[in-house]
Parts: structure tokens; sequence; C-alpha cells
């Protein structure tokens, strides 16, 4: 199998092959798939082939020929094989984001956000497996449930009272912004939580990701002492 890294056509072919007859339109976006590898990929379990590729392409393609089929096949094991190398060697995912408008103003942030967490529930309850640390991977899944409407469903659903539209429009145009990282961060949180069964203890106030770090290094805390390798 080619392990070369997708280039631009290869991504424009998945593309054209995921938009097939073949799918019946049940296959995700190209967008959607490769949320959905980000959480794969990331997973504190291992996620075989076998469970996310119904996911992405629906239980019963019919594929034209088995030349189709393999293609088809390839272009997406290179793309999970792509994600994995970014992630491993500490570098962001180059998000792949359909516009919203014909301008190109504004992007789907939330198909993105709401496959990458329906990819997390692949496996087993990521919050039981993160036992102690459940707490902090809340935090690092909360821009994703922010993005996909969950967060605002939720708080309307419990009878509190939601952001205003500035703020929210404020938060979430920050959290569009921070997604690679974002990303980045839940991968080390549990590769972090693997190296580790050290409990972690809070001897200060608890800081807010985007406050400034108390280190004083002036990034916000999230990109310095509150990066998953350092708190675990």
């Amino acid at each position: 199998m080619n392990q070369q890294p997708l280039t631009e056509g290869d991504l424009d072919r998945l593309e054209e092959l995921l938009d097939s007859p073949a799918f019946k339109g049940e296959a995700m976006r190209l967008d959607e798939i490769q949320a959905l590898l980000c959480a794969v990929v990331s997973s504190p379990e291992t996620i075989l082939p076998s469970t996310w590729l119904p996911e992405a392409l629906g239980e019963e393609p019919e594929y034209e020929s088995e030349a189709q089929a393999m293609e088809i096949m390839e272009l997406l094991m290179r793309l999970n094989n792509d994600i994995a190398r970014s992630l491993q060697d500490g570098e962001t995912v180059a998000l792949i984001l359909y516009p919203l408008d014909e301008e190109g103003n504004e992007y789907d942030y939330a198909s993105w956000a709401d496959a990458y967490v329906y990819g997390c529930g692949l496996g087993s309850d990521w919050f039981e497996l993160a036992d102690k640390h459940a707490e902090d991977l809340s935090e690092l899944l909360e821009p994703m449930f922010l993005l996909n409407g969950m967060m605002k469903e939720d708080v309307e659903k419990s009878g509190e009272k939601w952001l205003s539209p500035a703020e929210e429009a404020r938060l979430v145009e920050e959290m569009q912004e921070d997604l690679p990282d974002i990303v980045l961060a839940i991968y080390d949180f549990w590769r972090a939580k693997e190296g580790s069964s050290t409990t972690i203890r809070r001897e200060t106030e608890k800081v807010g990701r985007n406050d400034p770090c108390p280190c004083g290094s002036g990034k916000k805390f999230k990109q310095c002492c509150g990066q998953p390798d350092k708190l675990h």
C-alpha cells in the first residue's frame, strides 16, 4: 500500500469518491472523516478500521469495482496515517473545513467538531477511562461541545442563562482559532496519561484555560503550564 502523505490531488480524489453513488449518500464528508479519525487516533484504546470504516462510509457500500474499493481504502488509510504522524510528532493537523457561504467568510466548524465528538464514542467511555483526570479531559473537550452546539443546548435545557450573542460569537471565534491546538492537546492528554499513574493535586486556585499562565510567561495557561504533558 502507498504510504506517501496525501497530496491536494489525493484529497480531491477522495472527496470525489465519497460523493460516489456507491455509498448511497451514507458516507461522511471529507471534513467529517478527518475529524472522526483525529478522535480515533487520539483514543486511549485502539479503534480498528473494522469499527470506524462503517461509520465513515456506511454499512454496505456498493462499489463499482474492486479497484474502486481498494482505491478509497488506500486513501482513507493514508489519511489516517497522516493524522497519526502529525499528532505523534507534536504537530497540529491542517483542518479540512467547508465554507458556509459562497464568499468563504465562515466555515463549518460545527460539523467538524460534531464528527470528532462522534469519534470519541466509538470505544469505551472516555471520561471513565480518564478516571481521576476526567475534569481535565472535560476542559479539553469543552470547545468541541461549544462548537457543535451541545453545550448551548444543555445549558438551555437546564434552564440556565446562556451567553449573550456577542459573548458567544467571541468565544466561538476563539475556539475555532484554537481548534488545531485543542486536537493536539487531547491527543497529548491520553499519551501523557499512558505514561503516568500519578494523581493531579491542585495546590493553588484553579486557573482557566484561557487565563494568563501564573508562571509569568505571558502565554495562555493552556499553551504553557496547562498543557496535558505538564498536568500529568
